[in-house]
Parts: C-alpha cells; structure tokens; sequence
C-alpha cells in the first residue's frame, strides 16, 4: 500500500498485468504490499495447472538464455535431497514450489517485488475491494525493522494509538527480525473480535510495550469531506475504485457552496490506484504531466484530463510520514507547478513502479519496472516530499485532542498564519 488502477477488473475472467506503484501492507490487515498504482494493461491467460502438480511440470532443457555460471541441475539437487532427506516427510510439492519462486523474486534484493501465493494475493485483492477483516494499519520495513507506515483513519490501529514510524519488534510474542512483511501481515490479520498483541516502541529498545489491539471489519471509506466557515475539508484516505466518484461528488459539493478554500488532507494514505490519483490531481493541473515514468531510462510523462476547476482556489495539501506512492504524486505534482502548499511533515519516499501480475493457479508477481518522478523530474524515493511548511504532530497533540497540522492549513487560508520560522510549529500562536 504498492500501484495504480483504473479500475478493479473481473479477475476470475481474465489475469492481469499492470504498472502499480504501491506502498507495503495494509494490514488490515490492509496488507498493501502493492497498494499503488496500475495502469491497466492486461495479459494473456494461462493454461491453469491442476493443483499439486505445478512443481514438478514443463521441466525440460535448461533455457538458453540463462548465464553460463548458473547450473540449474543444483535446483532439481536441492529439490530432490529435500523430498529424500527431510526429517518431516511429507513435503509438499505446491510448498516448496511456492518458496521457490518466493526465493527467485527475494533475490532480486528489492523490497517492492514479492511473489503472493493464492492466499495472499486473495488477501490483496480484498483491500483492493475496500471491506476486510484486522487491525486496519499499513506496515513495511525500513532499515530492515518491521514497522507502523500509517494506521487507517478510525481502524483498531489507530484507537490502540499506533503511530507511523512506530517499529514491531513482536507479534504475539514472535520475534520480527527476521520476519517477512507477508509473514507478518498473516500474523497481524484475523477474525473480527479476536485480538493481536504487538510489541511496539517509538524510540528504539527504550520504550518497548505491549499494545493489545482487538480485530475489526475494515471499511475503507476512500474520500470523506466536510464544508466549515467556508472551507471545504477533503479527507483522501485511499486512492482506491470508488476515490474518482467520491471525489467528483465532493468537487460538486464544494463549488456548489462556493467554498474559498480546500483542505486536502493526505496524511497516512499509503496509496492506490494510478488512475484515480491523476484524476484528483487533475482537478488542478490542466492537461500537463501529473507524473513521470522512467523505464529503463526513458522518460513517459502521465497527464490528467480532468477539468482544473480547482487551479484558482486557495489550496493547502497535508502531508506526513505515513503520505506514500499515490498520495505522493498528487503532493508532488501540486508543489512542483505551485498550485498548493504543503503543510506537515517529509513524506514516506516511494517513487518506484510495480508491474502486478496474476498467474493462472491464483497466484501474483509484484515486481518493480520503473520508477517514477515528479513533474519536474524530481526523484522522491527514500527522500520523500519536504512541507513547504513544517508543522509537527506530536503524541502529545494526539492525546490531547489537538491538530496542529490542520490548523495551520485553515490559517493560511484565512490569511491570518505566520510564516516566521519560530512559529511554524506552533500555529496556535498566530
């Protein structure tokens, strides 16, 4: 939560192959390891293999095309003196297949491309639909620690006061180092009203604490608005299949009132579909590159065609470090043509692009193709995306029932905040 979609396509009809730049898992699990973008292209079914067997078919000559120094006999060695030799027989063929392809896609040694097996990739695809069962965070790792990157607006995760940046160094007692993020999420996701225990720590090994956090069904309910004082509040949780038409009914809502200005509020989106992020930043950027695509050195920029009707209203984009992929290219593409302030904090920094492909036996491949810059051909990847104003949000605001943030974004519409850099972080005081 890697990936962009136009739309979600009838998968049980045809397998799919699309650009997708997404974030990790939403854990809800959201278990986003693909929330992102797709672009939707599509690929040709395959011939499905009855189960059981897909291990051990279509062996024949090794291909030509692999390297000299790779002698593919040790595969079938290995394979073999496992299936001999392994103290809890039987092995499972379908298991040892999938590890395998786990393993051709980890030695890449990029935390963006994954192989799913079927259950996961069912696990992806109902985020993709919106409703699922768990804890409703997104989680990654970085600096080869399990953590929070952001919990889901009004999810358990939030109300247990999880926080992004906040590391995992346990799930019900289990050691995360050296857990994978699918190994996790499957740990993490449960039955509603079942409960997960996570050890948390905010700054390093000084504060580890248990967090009890109690599963739920996860409705994600992508855009939500509200017009105040003549403000409209837009609240872009997701860029998932239902964010373009949330969107155009907010829109609506919002020129109809004559709002004076908008809050767009992207702190903890994760990402989404590609589609329905360029179609919201479209709404300000007329016709020009939303964001650009670098494969293999060439450059293909992405425009929007929606209508710009909001390129002259007073905009200000919120932004955090839980802000990734599809939320990263709307706030990069309004900074970058200076149609928006930013207010907040750096943003998470994820800025490559993810083909998702579906196989025939149910199972997926995300693997990186390109990476992605803004429009003026900036790389935000591991960096992420500098607030034209710094605002903090700090644990002591969250308790206290205070949003710093959103009220230095509702000033600098009214005209009333001041930018002196000792105020910044205190928006109270203007």
């Amino acid at each position: 939560m890697d990936e962009i979609l136009v739309e979600k396509p009838i998968l049980s009809q045809a397998k799919v192959s699309k650009p997708v730049i997404g974030l990790f898992v939403i854990v809800v699990v959201l278990t986003t390891f693909v929330i992102g973008f797709y672009l939707g292209r599509q690929a040709a079914a395959r011939e499905s293999v009855p189960e059981g067997e897909g291990a051990v078919m279509g062996v024949g000559e090794t291909p030509a095309y692999l390297s000299r120094d790779v002698d593919f006999k040790l595969f079938w060695d290995t394979w073999n003196h496992i299936k001999d030799s392994y103290y809890r027989q039987p092995v499972s063929d379908v298991e040892l297949f999938y590890g395998a392809l786990q393993g051709l896609v980890s030695g890449l040694d990029d935390p963006y491309s994954v192989f799913f097996d079927p259950e996961e990739t069912e696990i992806f695809n109902e985020e993709l639909e919106g409703s699922f069962e768990g804890v409703g965070m997104e989680i990654g790792i970085r600096n080869d620690q399990l953590q929070v990157i952001a919990p889901l607006p009004g999810t358990p995760a939030e109300k247990a006061g999880l926080r992004s940046g906040d590391k995992i160094f346990a799930i019900d007692g289990e050691d995360t180092l050296e857990m994978s993020v699918e190994d996790a999420v499957l740990r993490i996701r449960g039955e509603r009203g079942t409960t997960v225990t996570l050890t948390i720590s905010s700054d390093g090994l000084s504060d580890l604490r248990d967090v009890d956090v109690v599963r739920d069904t996860i409705r994600v309910d992508s855009v939500t608005w509200e017009i105040k004082d003549g403000i409209a509040r837009v609240r872009i949780s997701f860029f998932n299949g239902d964010t373009g038409a949330r969107w155009r009914e907010a829109i609506q809502e919002m020129l109809t009132s004559g709002a004076k200005g908008l809050v767009v509020d992207l702190r903890n989106n994760p990402g989404g579909l590609l589609d329905s992020a360029i179609e919201v930043a479209g709404e300000w950027v007329d016709g020009r590159p939303v964001v650009i695509e670098r494969i293999q050195g060439v450059d293909q920029p992405m425009s929007g065609s929606g209508r710009a009707r909001l390129a002259d209203l007073p905009t200000v984009v919120l932004v955090n470090g839980g802000s990734a992929s599809a939320s990263e290219i709307v706030a990069g593409a309004l900074k970058d043509y200076d149609l928006a302030t930013i207010v907040g904090e750096t943003t998470f920094g994820k800025g490559s692009v993810q083909d998702y492909q579906e196989l025939s036996d149910g199972s997926s491949v995300k693997l990186t193709i390109a990476e992605w810059l803004t429009p003026n051909g900036n790389s935000i990847h591991e960096t992420g995306i500098e607030p034209d104003v710094a605002v903090e949000f700090s644990l002591e605001d969250l308790e206290n029932g205070l949003d710093p943030q959103m009220d230095a974004a509702l000033q600098i519409i009214n005209g009333t905040y001041d930018f002196s850099p000792e105020t910044q972080n205190d928006p109270a005081s203007s």
